[in-house]
């Protein structure tokens, strides 16, 4: 199941809590359903929860039934409910102060929506028809989605009021209002009754969290090895052509001792071959050492351009 399909299925084991909260709840699906007119009502979700759990809330919040709607318990494939009776649809108009003889435009009617419960009742019933959630392992992305820009402009609105920061847009002749920082997903699944997805979106998050930081640190260590071992190689190569040219043992001691612990340890850093040396000396001491060492291996010309002075080594403050 996808991430959505989980919301819904936890939203659908929540009954309203009262009759008003019912009324609230199934505003917000007709609002975010496929058609709401006076010509008639029609639902359609693939959800089976959602299907199980829409006729119990018609008869709660209108006292009707649906005049088509599917028949049995499909496995998958759309699912749709229709309203077409005329007495029906009146009934149903007039629970929200509106006239299916003369419906030009649809809006969001606050009377309906006085208390706390029924504004979460709303958005719970929105998310059911036209909400979704991306999964969280790939980004953080929640929407609602309306064939009503009256009622996507409402929205807005409400959830500003709500304390949200919602963003929104048109897409494909539809109205979109939509989250995509995380903690506002969560925060909103909690609002309409989705306590456990909210979790499991916060699991995710620290998971993912857990994660990038996880990978950030090998790439960093394997940056570092990479770059000390090409620093070694180098110190290598330099060695060796200085072994070459003129022999280790005439170096001074400090330098003949680093030099042999060099080509002994390639794979050792710094401040490890610091360690090695008696006695023990800093990590800066090393570098300098291998400076010298460096410098004494290369041409007499470029070592008179780098301004470098005898091989002895002076051993600086450690």
């Amino acid at each position: 199941m996808s991430f959505s399909r989980d919301i819904k299925a936890e939203l659908c084991r929540n009954a309203p809590g009262c009759d008003f909260c019912a009324a609230a709840e199934c505003f917000g699906i007709l609002l975010y359903c496929n058609t709401f007119s006076g010509g008639g009502i029609r639902v359609v979700t693939e959800h089976r929860d959602f299907a199980a759990a829409l006729p119990r809330l018609f008869r709660r919040a209108f006292n009707v039934r649906f005049d088509a709607a599917p028949q049995g318990d499909a496995a998958s494939g759309k699912r749709v409910f229709v309203v077409n009776a005329p007495e029906k649809l009146e009934t149903i108009f007039e629970t929200y102060g509106f006239s299916s003889d003369n419906m030009l435009a649809h809006h969001i009617n606050l009377g309906v929506l006085e208390s706390e419960c029924c504004r979460r009742s709303f958005m719970r019933g929105a998310f059911l028809a036209g909400g979704s959630v991306t999964d969280p392992a790939k980004r953080y992305h929640l929407e609602l989605v309306t064939g009503h820009y009256n009622v996507n402009r409402e929205m807005y609105t409400l959830l500003l009021e709500m304390d949200f920061e919602p963003k929104e847009m048109a897409r494909s002749g539809s109205y979109v209002v939509y989250f995509k920082q995380s903690g506002a997903i969560e925060d909103f699944l909690t609002l309409i009754g989705a306590p456990v997805a909210a979790m499991d979106l916060m699991s995710a998050k620290i998971e993912k969290s857990m994660r990038n930081s996880v990978n950030r640190r090998v790439n960093c260590d394997t940056a570092n090895v990479t770059k000390t071992v090409e620093a070694a190689q180098q110190q290598i190569d330099a060695i060796n052509r200085l072994n070459a040219a003129r022999g280790l043992d005439g170096l001074p001691e400090k330098l003949r001792q680093t030099a042999y612990l060099r080509l002994e340890h390639p794979e050792l850093s710094l401040a490890e071959l610091g360690g090695l040396c008696l006695p023990p000396v800093t990590k800066s001491c090393v570098n300098h050492r291998m400076r010298k060492l460096t410098n004494m291996s290369s041409p007499p010309a470029a070592s008179a351009a780098n301004g470098e002075m005898s091989s002895e080594c002076e051993t600086p403050p450690e």
